[in-house]
């Protein structure tokens, strides 16, 4: 993405661009096949293995570059291809589609894009296992891995896998699914479709033990990258915001139906308490070909917001902030290493909260509260509820170390509430600081050496 344009006094501004990771420029822009010459063309080094890989969205592209790398300091020969993003191609990734095909969002995201979708994923099992030919489509190259590795994206890559696996090519599911949260019937597939599963979290490998699945702890690769003590001064010496000033960082999501659906109660919510409390400041890290569709939403809602917007770099804005409105996922896992308190915020399409009511097991949706819960009890149960047992995600108080807004609750006058509580409670803020320190060391447990272990010895070698 373009340095972002500075705005008219008063309303967003951005600071001077900071070199990005470059683009991945491998990739064809439609779903179909693309013929440039592969990373596998050229013979691996020695014994260095060669490696596909699948990662959907931004999320999955940073724990794949992390995994690359520690791959690449035991194999520095390695070669990579399949799906992936701008920071694996710097990790010298060779990325024939580019992640962002599989970014959906939701059960009906998902079936809008499912042709598409589908059609990469045939087209890339084909080229994998040089199968295209007994189908008409001739393939250029034999791309066919020592192992593949499916990087999260479970919906995607477990029927990749199954595939894969039955034509005799190991595979390694790196991020289990969250079955311990909802779906846990994806266990006998997981079984089914991978040879190992990496586990990011403690409680995890108890649940493949039970139904005999090979899986290890490897930690989250984001405790070992993220620092135990947050530069927060260089960090805003980096985006120009004085140390006194307070500041609010404002992450939507990285998914286009994410922006459509979260960025405007975040935006009415961040307006009203910048006119509550005129020094408050505020940042907004906008991922790679968001800014066409985030700026119409901040010119209706929140024009005159003093806001800085960022190309990417949205831990340089969780290290900066004193408090954090964030969409679910990944992200709030990133907030809680830099132990910023947060208000999770996440919206989905009426029929996608519908099924995910209907599946959950759980009240809470984002990572910190979940993490610790299940960490303080030891839990690794796979609980399943009886039919008609249901579980409405969101909340606060009680077992909410930060609060969930979530659907309906996600309003801008809930989000307002919510961050004054953490804006007017410094002692709290602290204590909630502590309690991720602690799931900081917990997570933080050399995953790019963990797991290139446990990938040699699915491997042999």
């Amino acid at each position: 993405m373009n340095p972002a344009a500075a705005r008219p006094p008063g309303g967003p501004q951005s600071p001077p661009a900071s070199p990005e990771t470059p683009l991945v420029t491998q990739a064809s822009g439609s779903s179909a096949l693309p013929v440039a010459a592969s990373a596998f063309a050229v013979a691996s080094t020695g014994a260095d293995p060669r490696l596909a890989l699948v990662a959907g969205e931004a999320s999955g592209d940073l724990l794949a570059s992390l995994l690359l790398g520690g791959l690449k300091a035991r194999w520095p020969g390695l070669r990579a291809a399949g799906i992936g993003g701008p920071k694996m191609a710097a990790q010298g990734f060779d990325a024939w589609w580019p992640q962002d095909k599989l970014a959906v969002f939701g059960y009906v995201d998902a079936l809008r894009h499912y042709r598409e979708i589908a059609g990469i994923r045939r087209q890339l099992g084909d080229r994998l296992l040089g199968d295209g030919a007994a189908r008409g489509r001739a393939h250029p190259h034999s791309d066919r891995p020592d192992l593949f590795i499916g990087v999260d994206a479970p919906d995607f890559n477990l029927g990749l896998e199954q595939r894969l696996k039955a034509a005799g090519v190991p595979t390694v599911h790196f991020v289990s699914p969250s079955i311990w949260a909802w779906r846990g019937g994806r266990l006998d597939t997981i079984r089914r479709s991978a040879d190992h599963v990496l586990c990011l979290f403690p409680f995890e490998p108890a649940l493949y033990a039970r139904v005999g699945m090979p899986a290890t702890y490897v930690g989250h690769p984001l405790a070992d990258h993220i620092p135990l003590d947050v530069p927060r001064t260089a960090a805003r010496a980096q985006l120009g915001i004085a140390d006194d000033l307070p500041l609010i960082a404002l992450l939507p999501g990285s998914r286009r139906s994410e922006i459509r659906h979260i960025a405007a109660p975040l935006l009415q919510a961040a307006a009203r308490l910048a006119r509550e409390r005129p020094a408050l400041r505020f940042v907004l890290p906008v991922a790679p070909g968001l800014r066409p569709l985030l700026d119409p939403l901040l010119a209706e809602h929140a024009p005159s917001l003093p806001l800085t917007l960022l190309d990417g770099q949205s831990h340089t804005a969780l290290a900066a902030c004193d408090l954090t409105l964030i969409a679910s996922g990944t992200a709030t896992l990133e907030a809680a290493l830099f132990k910023r308190p947060m208000v999770i915020v996440y919206k989905l399409s009426p029929p996608s909260w519908w099924l995910m009511k209907r599946l959950s097991y759980q009240p809470w949706v984002g990572l910190p509260n979940i993490l610790l819960n299940r960490m303080d009890r030891q839990d690794g149960e796979l609980r399943v509820l009886p039919p008609g047992a249901r579980v409405t995600p969101g909340g606060s108080g009680g077992d909410f170390i930060v609060p969930e807004l979530i659907q309906e609750a996600a309003t801008p006058e809930a989000i307002v509430r919510e961050a004054r509580v953490w804006l007017d409670d410094p002692a709290r803020c602290m204590q909630v600081s502590k309690r991720f320190a602690e799931l900081h060391q917990r997570l933080r447990q050399d995953t790019a050496k963990r797991a290139s272990d446990a990938i040699a010895q699915v491997l042999g070698r």
